[in-house]
C-alpha cells in the first residue's frame, strides 16, 4: 500500500519486479487493496496501468526507533563514500538526530561511538568529519536522467580531447570508490562503462531517438546471452565481489538476502594481461564461484594457477 501510496502511476509489471511475484498474485493483491477503499483507476492497452486519484490515503510516515537507528547506521557506513547531493553531511546527520526524540537521540550518537566501517580512521575524534566529494557532473547527469535517458554528452578521456557522444543512460553506479555510468553509444552502437569525472557539458539530446529503449534493453540481453563468461556466486563469494571487482561488472542478485548473484561479461581474450588479472580475480573470489561459460583462454590461465599453488 505504501508502494502504491507514493506514486501517481504503476503497472503490473512493476509490481510483478517489486515484490518479486507472479502477474495472478499481483493483480489479486491489487483486487484487495481497492476492495479496502485506496481510490485506483484503470487504463487498459499499451502504456496502460493503474493510477492513483487520491496520494494521500496513508497517515504521515514516522519512523519507529529501530527504523531510525538503521537510517542513521546507513548513512554512517556511507562515511566514505562519494553521494550525489552532499554538500555537508555533518548539518544533514544532525538534522537526523534532531527528528528524533530525547531517548533516541542518545541512543544514535552513542551508534557513531562504537561503530566502524571498513576504511574508517579510528582515531578521529569526530564521527561526522567526512568526505564531502563527488564528481563534479554527477549530479547534472541524476537530475537530467529522471527526466529523460537520452542524453549528448562531452567525454574527455585525455585532457583537451574532448568527443561529443550521443548515448542512451542505462545506469549510474558506485564500484572501488569511482562512480561510472553505464551508456549505448549510438554513435558506435556499442555498450560501455566512463568514469564520470571524465563527462562535460551533460545535456537532454535534441537529436533523433534512433533505436527505442526496447530495442536497447533487447540488445544488452542479447550481449549478456552470447558473454563468453558466465558466473554464479554464492554469498561469500558475494561478499568478495564487493570488497574488489574490476569496473563495469554489474552483479546480479538471484537469492533471497542476497544469497547468491550471477554476472555475464564479454572478456577480450586477446588481451592477455586482462585475462591473467581475471584469473587472480577469480581466485580470489573463493570455492563459491560457478562456471557457466568460461573461455579456454581463462580456462587455461586459472588450471596453471592452480598447478602452481599444489604443495611439493
Amino acid at each position: 500500500m505504501r508502494y502504491i501510496n507514493n506514486r501517481a502511476h504503476f503497472t503490473i509489471a512493476e509490481i510483478q519486479r517489486e515484490f518479486k511475484v507472479s502477474r495472478a498474485t499481483a493483480i489479486r493483491d491489487i483486487n484487495e487493496i481497492q476492495e479496502m477503499g485506496f481510490p485506483l483507476t484503470t487504463e487498459l492497452g499499451r502504456g496502460g496501468g493503474y493510477y492513483v486519484l487520491q496520494n494521500q490515503y496513508l497517515p504521515a510516515i514516522r519512523f519507529n526507533p529501530e527504523e531510525l537507528k538503521a537510517i542513521f547506521i546507513s548513512f554512517l557506513a556511507s562515511k566514505n563514500s562519494q553521494l550525489p547531493y552532499l554538500q555537508n553531511r555533518r548539518s544533514i546527520t544532525e538534522k537526523l538526530i534532531g527528528i528524533a526524540n530525547l531517548t533516541q537521540q542518545d541512543d544514535l550518537l552513542m551508534l557513531g561511538d562504537i561503530l566502524l566501517f571498513e576504511n574508517t580512521n579510528p582515531a578521529n575524534p569526530y564521527i561526522f568529519e567526512l568526505d564531502d566529494y563527488a564528481p563534479f557532473e554527477l549530479n547534472q547527469l541524476i537530475n537530467l536522467a529522471v527526466r529523460d535517458r537520452h542524453l549528448r554528452v562531452t567525454y574527455e578521456e585525455n585532457f583537451g580531447w574532448p568527443q561529443l557522444m550521443d548515448i542512451w543512460l542505462l545506469h549510474i553506479f558506485n564500484t572501488n570508490g569511482q562512480w561510472l555510468v553505464e551508456l549505448f553509444d549510438f554513435g558506435s552502437e556499442h555498450f560501455m562503462y566512463l568514469p564520470v569525472d571524465k563527462l562535460r557539458h551533460s545535456a537532454i539530446s535534441d537529436e533523433e531517438l534512433l533505436l527505442s529503449e526496447q530495442e536497447i534493453l533487447e540488445r544488452k540481453l542479447e550481449e549478456a546471452r552470447v558473454a563468453n563468461l558466465a558466473v554464479k556466486l554464492d554469498g561469500m563469494a558475494i561478499q568478495r565481489f564487493k570488497r574488489m571487482h574490476p569496473p563495469g561488472i554489474i552483479l546480479s542478485f538471484t537469492g533471497m538476502f542476497q544469497s547468491s548473484g550471477s554476472f555475464n561479461i564479454q572478456l577480450d581474450v586477446e588481451d592477455k594481461a586482462l585475462v591473467e588479472y581475471y584469473a587472480d580475480w577469480l581466485l580470489f573470489l573463493g570455492k563459491g564461484v560457478q562456471f557457466e561459460r568460461i573461455p579456454e583462454e581463462l580456462r587455461s590461465v586459472l588450471e596453471q594457477r592452480l598447478r602452481n599453488l599444489r604443495l611439493p
